[in-house]
């Protein structure tokens, strides 16, 4: 079976993956900011044992990631498993992850318990059908904060309501080139939603969109609401690429960007991740035949901490950098 990060669905040359990440709380226990560390402990045995009475026992691990080399900790991150910010803390950190690694979830971050589910390409049910079965399993088993008026209570007020959000991770190379990322982003705005990068300095191309209402509406709501501006985000970034086919001068750039990928004996992150958003591209445009699931896979497991987890070796950052052009070349020979 395909990883959530290597599936493809209908609309893969832009939705790489979706999310659902819902948030709840203890009725009965403060939020985490005002937590020692004796209720860190008990938040995450808690909400382990719910687990481990459930039919899901056999699917999840407890973590303490206090307790796992910094490379293994920070590969989750990098992996987007969990939040940087939750690794890099000196409370307690302690997460529940599924045998393959599609649904984690990270416990007395902002709020007790933060499930994130993930799917392939634009298939948001199957992530929120997977975190809605896990959420049902705290709610029978905790007492979870919730209000008639106001819904799931958060640490946040702005994830009150359903503490719900739903997120697809976008390929927009083709709206980004032609500089219609803001205008993209500030009409999203205007119903709900946001754009952001995923990666510091947009590299790559890759974007995050994310609905921002919780609050007096309903789950089912929200879910279709992310669905369609979606697929109107998919259907701008499809016209823009028509629009780069017409360029001679932005194929014969892809094509060398291949040749760089296929020669390179070292890339840093920035390179790799901006290379491989061009050959990517040149997949949807037809002009290559590897995988949507190949450069997955590549983008999921090449950042430098997963690559020193992986290797088991205190790599230095130009040791990464080397292997990464390593495994790039063999991956695309």
């Amino acid at each position: 079976m395909d990883k959530w990060y290597e599936g493809k669905t209908s609309n893969s040359d832009v939705v790489m993956y979706s999310t659902v990440r819902l948030m709840r709380n203890l009725a009965d226990t403060v939020f985490p900011s005002r937590m020692n560390d004796e209720q860190y402990r008990s938040v995450a045995k808690r909400a382990f044992a719910c687990i481990k009475n459930s039919p899901l026992a056999k699917e999840f691990d407890m973590l303490n990631l206090n307790e796992l080399s910094k490379a293994k900790a920070l590969s989750y991150a990098d992996k987007r498993l969990v939040d940087e910010d939750f690794v890099r803390s000196q409370s307690p950190s302690y997460m529940l992850l599924s045998q393959n690694e599609d649904v984690s979830v990270m416990l007395s971050n902002e709020d007790h318990i933060e499930i994130t589910a993930y799917s392939c390409g634009d298939d948001l049910s199957q992530a929120y059908n997977k975190a809605n079965d896990i959420d049902d399993i705290f709610i029978s088993g905790l007492k979870i904060a919730f209000s008639e008026k106001y819904g799931f209570l958060t640490a946040s007020p702005v994830n009150l309501g359903t503490g719900m959000r739903a997120s697809f991770l976008l390929h927009l190379p083709a709206l980004a080139q032609g500089k219609l990322i803001n205008k993209l982003s500030g009409m999203v705005a205007k119903l709900g939603f946001s754009l952001r990068p995923m990666y510091d300095g947009a590299l790559g191309d890759i974007y995050v969109l994310t609905n921002q209402v919780t609050l007096g509406i309903t789950e089912k709501a929200s879910f279709d609401n992310a669905t369609a501006v979606c697929s109107q985000v998919v259907a701008q970034e499809r016209r823009a690429r028509e629009v780069l086919m017409q360029s001679n001068d932005f194929e014969d750039k892809i094509y060398r960007t291949l040749g760089i990928l296929k020669l390179a004996r070292r890339l840093n992150v920035d390179e790799f991740l901006n290379s491989i958003s061009l050959v990517r591209l040149g997949i949807a445009m037809g002009y290559f035949d590897y995988s949507y699931s190949l450069i997955g896979e590549m983008i999921h497991n090449l950042f430098d901490a997963t690559l020193v987890d992986s290797s088991k070796s205190d790599l230095s950052k130009e040791m990464c950098e080397s292997l990464r052009a390593q495994i790039v070349r063999e991956k695309l020979g």
